[in-house]
């Protein structure tokens, strides 16, 4: 990885830890040069091993379009200082403003292993994933599955394979979209 503090490797067997919270996903994705960037509520593991996730593309998006041109994406968990950015980006469609990623401050790194989807600083983890190909799921629900190729988190809220929200910094909660431009941060774990 590029050199950004506190980004440490996920095993892939605890990759789909990283989705299993329920949390807002920005999903990116490039091809022949271009990249972009959205927001996606709903998105989720799939299964273990080899580790896949679901994501919604709707056939209106740039971000789909790539996706489907380079057949990877990357899903990555925002955190609270970035809801405002998340909105936007869910918000905005990079077929009208083409320099949407600029226009919202979006900084984008590349994992020198994986350099097939641009991963966006300041998120909580990232997993780059490879479209495993289901062209009627694709085309009549806009369900897209990937597997996951490599998984990455920031070593001050998910160590060891567990999410450690408690003794986090609160700036690296994740978000949680409710509706309406509103979201839930992750709360205090309750241990059973």
């Amino acid at each position: 990885m590029p050199t950004i503090p506190h980004i440490t490797p996920v095993p892939l067997d605890k990759a789909y830890r990283l989705l299993n919270h329920g949390p807002t996903v920005l999903v990116s994705a490039a091809h022949a040069g271009q990249h972009n960037v959205m927001a996606a509520a709903w998105a989720c593991s799939l299964d273990f091993s080899p580790p896949k996730v679901t994501v919604v593309l709707d056939k209106a998006t740039r971000t789909r379009e790539l996706v489907e041109a380079s057949g990877f994406f990357a899903l990555q968990l925002p955190t609270v200082p970035m809801a405002a950015m998340t909105v936007a980006l869910g918000t905005d469609s990079a077929k009208a403003l083409p320099d949407k990623l600029q226009r919202h401050g979006v900084a984008l790194f590349e994992a020198p292993t994986h350099p097939h989807a641009p991963l966006v600083q300041g998120c909580a983890a990232w997993l780059v994933c490879r479209v495993i190909p289901e062209p009627h799921n694709q085309q009549a629900y806009d369900l897209f599955i990937g597997e996951v190729m490599a998984a990455w988190a920031d070593d001050r809220v998910f160590r060891h394979g567990h999410w450690e929200f408690d003794t986090a910094p609160d700036a690296l909660r994740t978000l949680h979209y409710v509706a309406g431009g509103q979201f839930y941060a992750t709360g205090a774990s309750v241990r059973v």
